[in-house]
């Protein structure tokens, strides 16, 4: 049987994304990305524990990323867990477990003044050319045609 390695996150980046064009002229992007998970511990109190990712987007991705996310912003994502390793200038080993992006979607308003109240920003899907869910909240990932047709099931 095969494996699943399937990563769904929404959170915050911790910084804005540092974007790099390779040689052959493929853009990568990278970033962290915080998530929050609250519990109540022992004494009844809300504690709050936060998990820090690495984000690499490849390509059209990286592209989005770059136009559109900024340190704050709340994404939506999805993609696979990865781990790196290679030789430091010290001759160690290092290794990074990386999470690499398949789909992205900014969530909730932008910031920069205002009243808040913006559209939500157009999706960072992986393939451009795949519309938009027009959904009426925000910080729900896009509907299938599939999914919507399931939806409607009577039962």
């Amino acid at each position: 049987m095969a494996g699943i390695n399937k990563v769904i996150l929404v959170g915050n980046l911790g910084k804005d994304p540092e974007i790099r064009t390779l040689e052959s002229g493929i853009k990568v992007a990278q970033f962290s990305m915080a998530t929050t998970e609250s519990y109540k511990d022992n004494s009844g109190n809300w504690q709050d524990k936060t998990e820090w990712h690495n984000i690499v987007a490849w390509r059209y991705l990286a592209e989005k990323a770059e136009s559109q996310l900024h340190k704050g912003s709340q994404v939506y994502l999805e993609g696979k867990i990865t781990t790196r390793q290679w030789t430091d200038k010290d001759n160690n080993t290092r290794y990074i477990t990386e999470i690499v992006a398949d789909k992205l979607m900014a969530l909730g308003k932008r910031e920069g003044g205002g009243s808040g109240n913006y559209p939500p920003p157009p999706s960072l899907e992986n393939a451009p050319d795949k519309p938009a869910a027009n959904t009426s909240k925000a910080e729900e990932p896009s509907i299938t045609p599939k999914q919507e047709a399931e939806d409607d099931l009577p039962f």
